[in-house]
């Protein structure tokens, strides 16, 4: 990252490492240096050869060399792991290093057995040379094994890199160039280009700022203060990439991009740093500690700065809870946690029982001494007891979560749902409650004005300027053109006939048609008053509701322009333009008649009313109206109340936002499925009430509350103001519609709801948002959607799902998608453990009786491992269907493996266990063939075990059909040719078994069958159809509720899992003991595939929401479920921080210089990764 060479400097007037420093610099420091040496930042845009009011030319030769010479908007990403790095971390599975172990010692001990005996005749040539092949037989399959993983892997990163490039792609930032506003990637803007920034943007650079309205931005990341900070050109114009925009709107030139940025310098800085340290062997952080300092020459480093970031960081954990961890995640941790004692004491057991038998048949009962071939038995015991394990514990389940969740995430993005935690897929299946906004998300937000009240008459339609008094009409277009973002625009439409295209806030652009249709060009008078000419701008807000614009007049007075909700601009209001525009008071009694009279029947009919006021203030030694405010000198701007107030209310109009047809359907739908929908929006109650009505939210059989936010909280608070559950349960259940509510009140209700324990149950809440303030909403929900259209940046981050059309019907076929990964999962379970429970069994059996297991190592691990696999891929691959909408969700606690899946495995492993014991006592004597029990160590593969083997996988592969149908369905076919993966699957697997089993031979102990063999093969598998039959007549009300797996809510497995929690990534762990390997698994999947270990190969070094666009490198997509893991704080070095699973992070104070930098990320061992796109 080198400085620019004189001639850069020289062509620009300024350069690289001047930009960088200048960033540095905060507050007056910062607007004094600029002035100093700059001569202001009008003049810095000159050095840097760009306009402040027409930014760059834009041409690609200057674009081309913008980037070479103050570098690109990007950090390269950390080159992928290679193939080969994969295999190695494939191999570090524990039962795979014993496999290898026990193989190889085997191996040995079969060659030392020959060279020490080579006259035995206890056994023939061919048996006593064969010794070697099982070992070599099972570090085949290990290698088979570990290519599988590895080349899994592998596809996934890519895959994954495919859907984190297209959102970066997607990802746009409006730029002026040419004197045109557009919208260009992130990774395009250069050092020059003029940006401007609004109201919920996410900063992609550092910049300067040139001109700006209320602008306050959240730096919290930075510094850990919640209290948003003011920026302007003359008190802190200072903008940093990663910062959110909480309110205004303004311009920005751009100083410092990429690895220039003070972020990018921060990645270079901790890259080096961990390059550095790379031999240590570091914990893995945890996702949700990040690491976030901006170096600052004069940031103090002292142990009091330390202690108060550190208070700053508490009081943000406490007021920002995590979320709980994901109801799948929750369900299936506590049954790794069943299983995996259940397995590893039936291995513990097998080998004991091995063991103790061979000891006393050899040693005490014959009276043999020690032997060179006892020791490779006591081997053979272990491989058996290890494969038992493998068997036992289902590790094709975490292959089949990360392919169900993966195949969704990629058949959802074509229904336009983009994820960006995988969890949230499976989430949204179990969601028993949507709180959804009204506009844009059920109705179409095309918004125009159908109806309005000026000088008091209601027109039904729009009425013709000249109609209107010329006064009035007058300071209507100019109240709306001005007192608008300037970013709204109405557009010409692409093709004829075609409506026009509505550019930014859609209410704007509905009130800038309105000025339209009237005849007039809004263009014409944001040309004579631009944007940087405004003197003041109180933007809109979620507790303003309204918006205020004030302008200089030729008088030397000023004009301010409000626009809000009616109710409240109205209750600021003194005045009225009555009939032919003649000016009148305006009472509060005369407030309540035009409510009544008009306001009402517009809301009724589902009209969003909006109320649009004037004031002017004149100079002191002036002629004033009534209506007007004497001013000497220039009022006190900063007190809001004082200068809105006694407004002249010039017009009501009332806008249409139509239902979108097909939401009333995507309703029924939801309610059928057991999904309650419940309204949440800012609108006058009784536009919400109709708009509810009109999409089936309310019907006039339910009983139901619809209320305004100040109700609710008059229900839910106590004496005291504060919030209490007991309260909060009266109401949520029946609220249905909640108008004129704030986001407090979304994040109130959704928090509310999710912590009831008024239902066993217990509720899944998804939210939708689309504004900056409803991110604590979307956080604290099970399941935030924002919007992906009308979405600010900060909602998009805090979601977990983005909806690229802003659709309701997007949202139900996430909940379809969502129960199918369940499903599908399930599936996958009920297959899975039927195998395990009848592979575990007949080896623990065979251990106690015949001192041997039938189903020998190398065919278990082909049983486990490589068909367990393609069983993932083919029930992980069903699509949905409607019928996954006529059941209710599962909820929270209801258990993963329910009674009918029970009774499904138990039954079917009956019927196996009862066949296969048959064929190992009396099947020698049924085919007249050898029996293969109690052979000699070496001796060649038996008919008599192939049958078992082989009718064994018939059977499996049989109940593969059966395993696809997990509610007591009688039809198990149906849907069976739709899902071609699936039988494609069936026939390979048959076709390697064949193989297997007629040319296997030594290497897999098998011996060829005759065709009538495996007719009866294929007979007893079949039997396995009509088995199912009979097991789906008993009746599942019979079965006790006890006989379920996997139950629980999540905080029933916070005990378990403490230790777990305590550590970083499972992958980079001590290696731990047998009963918990399967947790691994899991979380070596969540941690590795969907999070973590997948983030730190894409991101080059940790990094947090502070970081520039491109830094983040979005695979934020598929965060870990992990995420809700108790956050640790960072090390006393104030480079860690710690937050909550998607919340706005803290930091601590930035280190004094670069070498502290360095030094102290060295030492940082949490620093994690945050999502983030920008």
């Amino acid at each position: 990252m080198a400085g620019p060479s004189v001639e850069h400097h020289e062509e620009f007037g300024i350069g690289v490492m001047e930009l960088r420093e200048l960033m540095e610099c905060r507050g007056f420091e910062a607007v004094q240096r600029i002035q100093d040496e700059h001569s202001g930042v009008h003049n810095l845009c000159r050095k840097m050869n760009t306009s402040p009011t027409d930014g760059l030319c834009g041409s690609a030769s200057d674009l081309a060399h913008r980037r070479e010479v103050f570098s690109a908007n990007s950090i390269p990403p950390k080159p992928p792991k290679t193939f080969l790095q994969l295999v190695w971390e494939a191999l570090q599975d524990i039962t795979l290093i014993i496999l290898q172990v026990a193989a190889i010692v085997s191996l040995g001990l079969s060659f030392y057995q020959g060279a020490e005996e080579p006259n035995a005749k206890s056994h023939d040539e061919g048996e006593s040379e064969a010794g070697w092949i099982e070992g070599v037989a099972i570090l085949v399959s290990v290698v088979i094994v570990v290519l599988v993983t590895a080349f899994n892997d592998y596809t996934k990163e890519r895959q994954f890199r495919g859907l984190q490039n297209r959102i970066e792609h997607e990802h746009k930032f409006a730029v002026i160039r040419g004197g045109e506003v557009i919208q260009i990637p992130v990774s395009d803007i250069v050092v020059g280009d003029i940006c401007q920034v609004k109201y919920g943007d996410l900063l992609p650079a550092d910049g300067i700022v040139i001109q700006s309205n209320d602008l306050k931005v959240d730096e919290s990341s930075l510094t850990g203060e919640s209290d948003h900070v003011k920026k302007g050109e003359d008190h802190d114009p200072m903008l940093l990439s990663g910062t959110h925009v909480m309110e205004g709107s303004g311009k920005m030139v751009v100083a410092a991009v990429g690895v220039n940025s003070q972020a990018g310098i921060i990645f270079t800085l901790l890259g080096a740093a961990k390059d550095e340290e790379h031999a240590i062997k570091k914990p893995k952080p945890k996702p949700g500690e990040e690491v976030e300092p901006i170096p600052n020459d004069t940031a103090a480093h002292d142990e009091e700065a330390a202690a108060e970031a550190a208070a700053k960081r508490k009081r943000h954990e406490e007021n920002n809870p995590h979320k709980e961890k994901s109801v799948l995640q929750a369900k299936l941790t506590k049954l790794a946690i069943q299983i995996g004692y259940a397995g590893s004491t039936i291995a513990a057991f097998t080998v004991v029982i091995l063991i103790i038998r061979f000891c006393i048949s050899k040693f005490v009962v014959e009276h043999n001494t020690w032997k060179a071939e006892h020791t490779q038995m006591q081997v053979k015991f272990l491989i058996i007891g290890v494969t038992v394990l493998v068997v036992a514990v289902p590790e094709g389940l975490p292959l089949a979560v990360t392919l169900a969740l993966a195949y969704s995430v990629k058949k959802m993005m074509k229904d336009n749902n983009l994820v960006r935690h995988l969890d949230a897929c499976e989430t949204m299946g179990n969601a028993t409650a949507i709180c959804s906004d009204k506009t844009g998300t059920l109705t179409t937000n095309r918004m125009t004005v159908v109806n309005s009240f000026v000088c008091n008459i209601h027109y039904k339609t729009l009425p013709k300027y000249a109609s209107l008094p010329s006064e009035v009409a007058s300071i209507i277009v100019d109240a709306i053109s001005i007192n608008s973002a300037y970013t709204s625009r109405v557009m010409d439409p692409d093709n004829p006939g075609e409506l026009p295209k509505q550019v930014g806030n859609k209410t704007e652009c509905a009130l800038l048609g309105f000025v339209l249709e009237l005849g007039k060009d809004y263009q014409k008078v944001r040309d004579v008053m631009p944007e940087e000419k405004l003197h003041k701008v109180y933007t809109f807000n979620s507790v303003r509701k309204s918006m205020s614009t004030v302008i200089k007049l030729p008088n030397r007075g000023f004009r301010i322009f409000t626009k809000g909700a009616s109710e409240i601009v109205l209750t600021k209001c003194s005045y009225i333009f009555g009939a032919g525009g003649k000016l009148e008071r305006f009472s509060p009694s005369d407030a309540d008649r035009l409510v009544k009279n008009v306001i009402e029947p517009m809301a009724c009919n589902g009209l969003r009313t909006i109320g649009i006021a004037y004031k002017d203030f004149v100079p002191g030694d002036s002629n004033i109206n009534p209506n007007q405010e004497r001013c000497d000198g220039e009022p006190d701007w900063e007190d809001e109340t004082a200068i809105v107030q006694n407004l002249t209310c010039i017009c009501i109009v009332g806008i249409e936002d139509p239902v979108r047809p097909e939401v009333p359907e995507a309703i029924r739908q939801c309610q059928k499925a057991g999904i309650t929908v419940r309204m949440v929006t800012g609108d006058n109650i009784n536009t919400a009430r109709s708009i509810s009505q009109k999409c089936g939210i309310i019907r006039p059989q339910d009983d139901f509350l619809v209320l305004e936010g100040k109700e609710f909280n008059a229900r839910i608070r106590d004496a005291n103001g504060e919030v209490q559950q007991h309260l909060l349960d009266k109401v949520w259940p029946r609220l249905r519609v909640l108008a004129r509510s704030s986001p407090t009140d979304k994040y109130t209700l959704v928090k509310g709801i999710i912590d009831s324990k008024l239902h066993a149950n217990r509720e899944v809440v998804a939210v939708t948002g689309d504004g900056t303030n409803d991110g604590p909403a979307l956080k604290k929900a099970d399941v935030g959607f924002a919007m992906g259209i009308a979405g600010t940046d900060v909602a998009k981050e805090a979601s977990d799902i983005i909806l690229t059309d802003d659709n309701f019907t997007s949202i139900v076929k996430a909940v379809m998608w969502g129960r199918n990964v369940y499903d599908s999962i399930a599936k996958f379970l009920q297959f899975q453990l039927t195998v395990n429970v009848v592979a575990v069994i007949v080896a623990f059996v065979g251990a106690c009786a015949i001192e041997d297991s039938p189903l020998k190592a190398v065919q278990m691990l082909w049983v486990n491992l490589i068909m367990d696999t393609l069983a993932s891929l083919a029930l992980a691959t069903e699509m949905p269907t409607s019928a996954l909408l006529l059941r209710k969700p599962y909820g929270r606690t209801k258990p993963l493996i329910s009674r009918t899946m029970m009774k499904n495995i138990l039954g079917h492993a009956v019927y196996q266990l009862t066949v296969i014991f048959t064929l190992l006592f009396v099947g020698h004597k049924i085919f007249d063939i050898d029996s293969g029990m109690y052979a000699p160590l070496h001796s060649p593969p038996s008919q008599h075990f192939t049958i078992i083997f082989n009718t064994f996988v018939m059977m499996t592969l049989f109940n593969e059909i059966n395993a696809r149908k997990i509610h007591g369905e009688r039809n198990i076919f149906e849907g069976l040719l739709t899902n071609p993966v699936f039988y494609s699957i069936l026939v390979i697997t048959a076709a390697s078994q064949v193989v297997i089993v007629q040319f296997g031979g030594r290497a897999f102990s098998t011996a060829p069958l005759s065709l009538d063999q495996w007719l009866w093969c294929l007979f007893l598998g079949a039997g396995v159809l009509v088995w199912g039959q009979c097991i789906t007549t008993i009746p599942t009300k019979k079965i006790p509720k006890t006989f379920t797996w996997g139950s629980g809510s999540p905080e029933d497995i916070e005990a378990s899992l403490v230790e777990d929690q305590s550590r970083g990534s499972i992958s980079q762990e001590v290696k731990r003991t047998g009963q918990i390997l399967w947790i691994r698994g899991l979380t070596r999947l969540q941690t590795q595939v969907i999070g973590g270990e997948l983030q730190d190969r894409l991101i080059p070094v940790p990094y947090s929401k502070a970081a520039t666009d491109e830094a983040i490198r979005v695979v934020s997509a598929f965060r870990s479920g992990m995420d809700s893991r108790k956050n640790s704080t960072a090390d006393s070095s104030g480079l860690g921080r710690s937050s909550s699973k998607r919340q706005a992070p803290n930091a601590t104070s930035a280190p004094s210089t670069s070498a502290d930098v360095i030094k102290d990320a060295s030492k940082n061992t949490t620093s994690a990764h945050n999502e983030t796109p920008v």
